[in-house]
């Protein structure tokens, strides 16, 4: 445990925005799925256990008879493929974790990847230590607020239309925040303009799959003028 203590001192003032925005979600979570009948038990260990975020939130929609299983994989697989794009640009670093990084990989959110990214390592602070911390104490703030959700939803009656709207605040915030860090903007209007253009396409209801597709390949295609353009602000 040498290191980790100091390790965890030191990220967490980085994760305060997660735990603010966690927890509101994490409870709003725990209340849709105590209102599909379910314990704050189960709340707190599907957030143990598969910890998705926005995944999270379409799979209290599975709980419910006549969806077939194969309807549960398309929909999971086309709201949190863009976590297999976020691993990829951090193989390098997760490689050199050690048995963490099977952790890591599981941990990897759209927050969590957000800090990775743009945390530098304070001195005196081992890096697989800190990013190890920043992981861990972001899913136990979702943890704790799907746990308050669970207990709230059953406890007190309320309506709760339009609550998973959170979760599309949380990532307006996350883009915004980005947005305002970073001097060179074109990643994040090359992202705007694909989506636009596949919603125009594919419609609300399949538009995610290929944007992700199509900006993961524009990205690719100019990451070398990219990359000279950001000065190595990109996530390695």
């Amino acid at each position: 445990m040498a290191g980790y203590k100091q390790a965890f001192r030191k990220a967490f003032p980085y994760t305060i925005p997660v735990l603010t925005g966690y927890l509101f979600i994490g409870i709003a979570f725990g209340v849709m799925f105590a209102e599909k009948g379910y314990s704050f038990l189960w709340a707190m260990l599907m957030s143990l256990m598969v910890y998705a975020g926005s995944g999270q939130y379409l799979a209290v929609n599975f709980f419910v008879p006549g969806v077939s299983f194969l309807n549960v994989i398309a929909m999971t697989l086309m709201v949190n493929i863009r976590h297999i794009f976020y691993g990829i640009s951090l193989l390098e670093r997760f490689h050199q974790m050690g048995k963490k990084r099977w952790y890591m990989i599981f941990g990897l959110t759209d927050e969590t990847y957000s800090l990775l990214c743009t945390t530098k390592v304070p001195k005196g602070v081992e890096e697989e230590k800190f990013l190890f911390a920043i992981s861990l104490m972001n899913q136990s703030y979702w943890i704790i607020g799907s746990a308050i959700g669970g207990i709230a939803g059953a406890l007190i009656p309320f309506n709760s239309e339009g609550i998973e709207f959170a979760m599309t605040a949380l990532f307006v915030v996350i883009f915004v925040e980005q947005w305002m860090e970073e001097k060179n903007r074109i990643p994040e209007l090359l992202g705007v303009a694909a989506a636009f253009v596949c919603l125009q396409i594919f419609g609300v209801d399949g538009f995610v799959l290929p944007s992700m597709i199509l900006i993961t390949l524009v990205l690719l295609l100019g990451r070398k003028k990219l990359e000279t353009g950001m000065e190595g602000e990109l996530c390695r």
